[in-house]
């Protein structure tokens, strides 16, 4: 069984690359969403190892609930993008800057 520090560097791997995506690309939102998620599972993975290292359950319930608010709202972000990409023909966020109704 991996310990309590390997659990949290995974999740520090994670968040780096999470980071690291939404800071060296900011072209593309589809990429943009996709490191949102990692820094969420980042989160969720701590959650988790805390959870089952101090034998309390509350963490491994608060991840369902993230995961549910995390699933939603990349659903919600791709039908958003889809409208876009059908209104504009590109979903880069250089072009996608200004909002008209």
């Amino acid at each position: 069984m991996p310990s309590l520090s390997e659990f949290l560097m995974f999740a520090a791997i994670l968040f780096g690359l999470g980071i690291a995506g939404i800071i060296l690309n900011r072209k593309n939102v589809i990429v943009l969403l996709m490191s949102i998620e990692l820094v969420l599972l980042a989160v969720n993975t701590n959650f988790v190892a805390f959870s089952y290292f101090l034998n309390n359950m509350l963490g491994q319930v608060f991840v369902f609930f993230v995961l549910t608010v995390a699933a939603s709202e990349a659903a919600i972000g791709l039908a958003i993008l889809v409208m876009l990409y059908n209104k504009r023909q590109t979903i880069a966020v250089d072009q996608l800057d200004t909002l008209k109704g």
